[in-house]
């Protein structure tokens, strides 16, 4: 079966597989190992950040399955919302999660910048059903 999933797909599936196992090990070690050493708002930033970014996760295994179906073709939407998540699933609880880890809240107007990378996976993800009616 792999090999016929296209390289596209198994991006989106890597990338997906990776963002999943970060959002379920920082958060666990937030929840465990900091929750004494972090005050609530920073606890708060770590566990929206791997909230958003299991979500996504699961997003991205959902672009991988349809580029996946698509085989060889390359459906530019589903490129555009796989981009989309990609950035967001980085900058979005990136941003809190060094924010609150390390301090570095200089890093937080990234974190509304991934949010617009997320809405615009979710728009390309819609534009996809448009398009693929046509």
């Amino acid at each position: 079966m792999w090999e016929t999933v296209n390289k596209t797909a198994r991006a989106w599936l890597l990338c997906a597989g990776v963002y999943g196992f970060l959002s379920v090990a920082i958060g666990a070690f937030a929840a465990h190992g900091l929750e004494s050493s972090l005050d609530a708002m920073r606890l708060g930033w770590i566990e929206t950040g791997a909230r958003y970014q299991a979500l996504h996760a699961l997003a991205l295994v959902g672009v991988a399955l349809l580029q996946g179906l698509a085989g060889a073709r390359i459906v530019r939407p589903l490129v555009v919302a796989g981009v989309g998540f990609a950035v967001g699933g980085l900058l979005f609880p990136g941003g809190l999660y060094l924010a609150a880890l390390l301090g570095w809240t200089f890093l937080i107007p990234v974190v509304p910048v991934g949010g617009g990378a997320f809405l615009v996976g979710w728009l390309a993800l819609a534009w996809t059903a448009i398009a693929s009616k046509r």
